[in-house]
């Protein structure tokens, strides 16, 4: 049985037109101090996944960067729910796919707080196309810079302003090693984002400085009716062992746990949140 009606929406897809609205821990979450104090930059935190983080990270105790497009009332919904956790918000709109972009989002954030102790490159693009020849050149050349090129350009900007204990986290996908061929563009970044953040581990350790990514599955947030077809959505997440696509709610503690102090030796891991589909 589905668990939403068949629905669309205009790219990039807004809160306020889900149907069900998506759950982001909003009267759930309850923190218990474990980001006391840090700065955490999250792109894409204007709704889904980015938003659950936003504000799991707020009642942890961290003042949050809240980098998004241009849904502006959806930023602003994230804003208020940091802000009642008794936590700074700064919002930041603008395009990711765009390097001048991304190094002016950790130069305010630097400007605002002084560093970055927790960078989540979160904010994506995707399209579902039935063969490769409907892909649009443009369309491939926006989800690359979108999805992959802009982690390595906030990873770069960031670098100088993290100290011995910050973390980074990717968001990749059960799409870096199991793609959905109607996903192709979308499913090589997250292979990409997976990789690069192997890489970055290693790279980093010697700075103390931890790299990790997250895998979900199937998640409901506006991206999904924005991207797919009517069809897909109506039967979106059915496919995993649980039969369901999750929550943004449900992605966000593991959030939080690489970005704690309770991970100081997890590196260069790749978390699956995916409603029990394996990932190698």
């Amino acid at each position: 049985m589905s668990q939403q009606p068949p629905q669309q929406q205009e790219v990039p897809g807004v809160e306020g037109e889900l149907t069900p609205k998506a759950d982001h821990g909003e009267q759930s979450y309850v923190g218990s101090g474990r980001l006391e104090g840090k700065i955490a930059v999250i792109t894409g935190a204007d709704s889904g996944i980015g938003k659950a983080v936003a504000i799991a990270y707020a009642r942890e105790g961290a003042d949050v960067v809240i980098s998004y497009l241009n849904e502006d009332t959806d930023a602003e919904d994230t804003r208020h729910w940091v802000e009642k956790a008794g936590r700074r918000a700064v919002l930041i709109p603008g395009d990711l796919a765009d390097p001048a972009h991304c190094r002016a989002v950790i130069a305010a954030t630097v400007e605002r707080f002084g560093r970055v102790d927790v960078l989540v490159s979160n904010a994506a693009f995707q399209m579902d196309r039935p063969t490769l020849e409907e892909v649009p050149d443009e369309e491939w050349d926006r989800t690359v810079a979108t999805n992959m090129s802009a982690f390595f350009h906030l990873v770069k900007a960031a670098l100088p302003h993290m100290q011995a204990g910050a973390s980074i986290i990717g968001s990749s996908s059960v799409n870096s090693d199991s793609p959905s061929p109607s996903l192709l563009p979308y499913a090589a970044t997250k292979a990409a984002i997976a990789n690069m953040t192997a890489s970055l581990a290693q790279l980093l350790a010697e700075r103390g400085i931890r790299a990790n990514s997250v895998a979900p599955g199937p998640v409901w947030t506006p991206l999904i009716p924005a991207t797919m077809p009517e069809d897909k959505v109506a039967g979106f997440g059915e496919q995993v062992p649980m039969g369901r696509a999750a929550q943004p709610a449900e992605l966000a503690p593991v959030y939080v746990l690489l970005a704690s102090d309770e991970a100081s030796y997890v590196s260069g891991a790749r978390v699956a949140v995916t409603g029990g589909k394996p990932i190698l």
